[in-house]
């Protein structure tokens, strides 16, 4: 069918629209009319090394047009929002660790399906697609039943698309990883959208001393307003001073630098988790980390399982506990770029694409 997507014709070429072929579903996948997708900074860090035309996105909600004859438990007409992809089987799977499927790299980033084939084509040509198993910078995608959640069809799919990725990831790294207790001391490094759900995930679980750090100053009132009891101005304040003995931190920035101070703040027997992509080498004290029994995690998609996650954070949403209604700024789809140029300058915390 053809279908309007938002193309990336190379790394240093901006968004465009433009028709593109989409592959009819297979009996294991799903057809689903894109309403709303949130842009990431994971699909501008990808946009920056795919070398040829490609289709992003990775937080599309919409409604599903059509199922396969192998697909159980989703319907046309369902409410979805789109996530990760993993495989089910694997042993990180079968454990319960859907986040590091042992085929997460074929699933969601090698540009095609599992078998090799494309979803999406320009004029005979393969485009790269299939991203996270969806691809939703476009008015409809290819997904399939274990990245595709149903959600009950009052939930407004302008808020809850972001809860695919960044959302899920902030949250899930406080809630499923960090457990930050009532009396903990937790420093958030970056105030995005994927630092403020952190933020907004432990102010749910009543965390008394919640830090964050950001140079923008409007993301650090948005921090306050959201539950942080402290902010820091990293560029004219003393993070160190601010922010020492935190039992817990969270770095989103991905800077090595950043990195490196926040695990030198933490107190004997703290936990520093890692969110942030492409973070290049830096300086480590491992001496530090081993004389004071410090933990440095990886996480990646807040380690939860779509299926489970994304209806809780609903729950809390529709409780008042998660308001992540106060973080989206919606472009029409036509205004990719200007939604780029705004995430990129902080002016919008989560742009969300409108198709």
């Amino acid at each position: 069918m053809k279908i309007t997507a938002a193309l990336s014709p190379s790394p240093k070429d901006p968004f465009t629209l433009q028709e593109l072929e989409l592959d009819a579903p297979r009996p294991d996948e799903v057809l689903v009319k894109i309403h709303a997708t949130g842009l990431c900074h994971t699909d501008l860090t990808f946009k920056s090394q795919i070398p040829i035309p490609a289709v992003l996105g990775h937080e599309g909600a919409g409604i599903v047009e059509a199922v396969g004859s192998a697909v159980n438990g989703i319907t046309p007409g369902d409410h979805v929002v789109l996530s990760y992809r993993s495989c089910g089987s694997c042993r990180s799977c079968a454990a319960g660790q859907r986040a590091y499927c042992s085929r997460s790299l074929r699933l969601n980033s090698a540009g095609v399906r599992a078998d090799g084939s494309p979803t999406l084509s320009a004029n005979g040509t393969p485009v790269y697609g299939s991203f996270f198993g969806q691809s939703s910078f476009a008015q409809y995608a290819l997904t399939s039943a274990d990245n595709t959640v149903v959600v009950d069809s009052s939930v407004d799919l302008t808020v809850a698309a972001p809860l695919g990725c960044g959302f899920q990831t902030g949250a899930g790294a406080v809630l499923n990883v960090l457990l930050p207790e009532p009396d903990s001391r937790l420093v958030v490094f970056g105030a995005g959208g994927v630092g403020l759900a952190a933020v907004m995930a432990a102010r749910a679980l009543g965390v008394q001393t919640i830090i964050a750090v950001d140079p923008v100053a409007s993301r650090r009132e948005k921090a306050t307003e959201l539950g942080a009891t402290q902010t820091v101005d990293p560029k004219t304040e003393d993070v160190s001073a601010a922010a020492r003995g935190a039992t817990h931190a969270l770095d989103t920035t991905a800077n090595a630098g950043v990195i490196a101070s926040a695990l030198g703040l933490l107190r004997p027997r703290g936990i520093l988790v890692l969110v942030g992509l492409g973070a290049s080498p830096g300086p480590i004290d491992l001496n530090d980390v081993m004389l004071g029994g410090k933990v440095i995690r990886g996480c990646i998609e807040g380690d939860a399982n779509p299926q489970e996650f994304i209806p809780e954070l609903l729950r809390m949403h529709a409780q008042g506990r998660f308001p992540i209604e106060s973080l989206i700024r919606t472009y029409p789809a036509a205004e990719i770029e200007q939604a780029v140029t705004d995430a990129r300058s902080g002016v919008a915390i989560k742009p969300v694409l409108l198709w």
